[in-house]
């Protein structure tokens, strides 16, 4: 598969990364490369706050002293928390969508491209728990804006079910709410490192409603294969989208 460039999953790295200090000097940054790394080590900072604190708990000075970064900047790039919440849930899931849309479209037809593209749901969710954390568990309480864009999300997963076998209209985004309600119910009970073990049983779930019991069975002993993990995200696997 050809390699591209993927922007890091907030929350992948540390809101006070030494690799993104802000240069000063006669080689210092322009002013426009200085906010996009401040934005970007904000998406980190809010991801770990948020899901360290809670989003009601979570200040805007908390989440400035995470990221290194003066409330000043802060408020040049967010109108506020909610704005901050909002951007960063945009653009994480952006980078997720992109992951999965890779492993969809390199695949030879449907079931294996949508076994594909779960697994690396699950795959990436695992490996930036924070991410997942603030994204489908906190996002309950950052308004009714956020719960829009989460609906808005559910919609988008539709796209991997262009290429499956007819069915009833609607049949898709009811197996889309089913995933999501047993990924939502793994991450609220803290078990987000064990979301690559629904693999199997989820891709079956999946699987069933278009091929039939029997089609969907193979799923279940079918091999996990090794972890993907998030873009600068720390894994023991070499198997690492660029």
């Amino acid at each position: 598969m050809t390699e591209s460039v993927i922007s890091p999953l907030p929350g992948a790295r540390a809101g006070r990364d030494p690799a993104r200090a802000i240069k000063r000097g006669p080689r210092s940054m322009t002013p426009e490369a200085v906010a996009a790394r401040q934005r970007e080590r904000l998406y980190d900072a809010l991801v770990h706050t948020v899901a360290e604190k809670g989003y009601a708990s979570a200040r805007v000075s908390d989440i400035c002293t995470a990221a290194g970064v003066t409330r000043p900047a802060f408020y040049a790039l967010f109108a506020g928390k909610e704005d901050a919440f909002l951007d960063t849930y945009r653009h994480g899931t952006g980078v997720l969508l992109r992951l999965m849309d890779e492993a969809y479209a390199a695949a030879a037809d449907w079931r294996t491209g949508a076994r594909a593209a779960l697994k690396v749901l699950l795959d990436v969710l695992a490996s930036v728990p924070a991410f997942a954390t603030m994204a489908i568990v906190e996002i309950d309480a950052a308004g009714p804006l956020a719960r829009h864009e989460r609906t808005e999300l559910l919609g988008r997963f539709a796209r991997f079910f262009d290429d499956a076998p007819p069915a009833p209209d609607g049949l898709a985004g009811t197996v889309v709410g089913g995933v999501y309600a047993t990924i939502y119910g793994h991450v609220a009970d803290g078990r987000v490192e064990r979301l690559p073990e629904l693999l199997p049983m989820l891709n079956y779930f999946m699987m069933a409603p278009f091929l039939g019991r029997d089609g969907a069975a193979a799923e279940l002993a079918a091999p996990v294969g090794e972890r993907v993990v998030a873009p600068c995200a720390t894994s023991d696997t070499d198997e690492v989208f660029h």
